[in-house]
């Protein structure tokens, strides 16, 4: 073990690893304890009591966090020549179709999020082993293969972000920055952990919360008591 940081060791002060803090004190703490220089992404992690190997028990879904997620995404749109337009109205950073199909299979992917509609399907079928790999592939339930090009787009600029359990129950993902007011922390966990639980499947056994923690990128991890996510 080396010396711990003057931060660190300020941190370890603040953190009481025993204790289970409700989310509105998690959601000031992890602003105190970030130590960074760069705003930090502010993440949750939620270990769920479901086996994911069982197709009846995986959790995904999507949710609009009230303040977005301080990330700006940038949206590729592959859609037929009608629907450019809508694409750019809605703010999509880039926007065509075959042009952007031969970048991609030259190994271009500088987005965060690909969208496109069911007509064209067939040719982004195509990109699966590239855009299968980055989590970039198109999927109608996450919504990025819909007519509705245009609400698709608002929507993740707005601060749509989907997520699915992983292979050990644990639901990881960014619900904001550390730049966040502590209220707009604690009101996108709110709404992400409300859409967790309608998603709670009815063949899961036990618990269905076993543990939520918040963290900062380089933070160590807050324990939240599920019963204050209400509060």
């Amino acid at each position: 073990m080396g010396k711990i940081s003057k931060n660190r060791k300020k941190v370890l002060v603040k953190l009481d690893k025993s204790k289970k803090y409700t989310l509105s004190e998690a959601a000031d703490l992890v602003k105190e304890i970030t130590t960074t220089k760069f705003n930090a992404s502010v993440d949750i992690d939620v270990r769920l009591g479901v086996d994911p190997r069982k197709a009846n028990q995986m959790v995904r879904g999507i949710v609009t966090l009230p303040h977005g997620t301080g990330k700006v995404k940038r949206v590729l749109v592959l859609c037929t020549p009608d629907k450019e337009e809508e694409a750019k109205a809605a703010g999509a950073d880039f926007v065509g179709l075959d042009e952007y199909i031969e970048k991609i299979k030259g190994g271009w992917t500088d987005v965060d999020v690909v969208i496109t509609m069911p007509s064209v399907m067939a040719k982004v079928g195509a990109l699966g082993r590239i855009l299968g790999p980055r989590g970039l592939m198109p999927n109608p339930k996450s919504g990025t293969v819909t007519m509705e090009i245009g609400n698709a787009v608002k929507e993740v600029k707005a601060g749509k972000i989907d997520f699915k359990v992983d292979k050990f129950g644990i639901v990881h993902t960014s619900i904001g920055k550390v730049s966040f007011e502590p209220t707009q922390i604690a009101e996108n966990a709110k709404e992400f952990m409300h859409t967790i639980m309608k998603l709670k499947p009815s063949s899961a056994k036990g618990a269905y919360l076993r543990s939520i923690h918040i963290s900062s990128t380089m933070s160590p991890g807050i324990s939240i008591d599920p019963k204050s996510i209400d509060e």
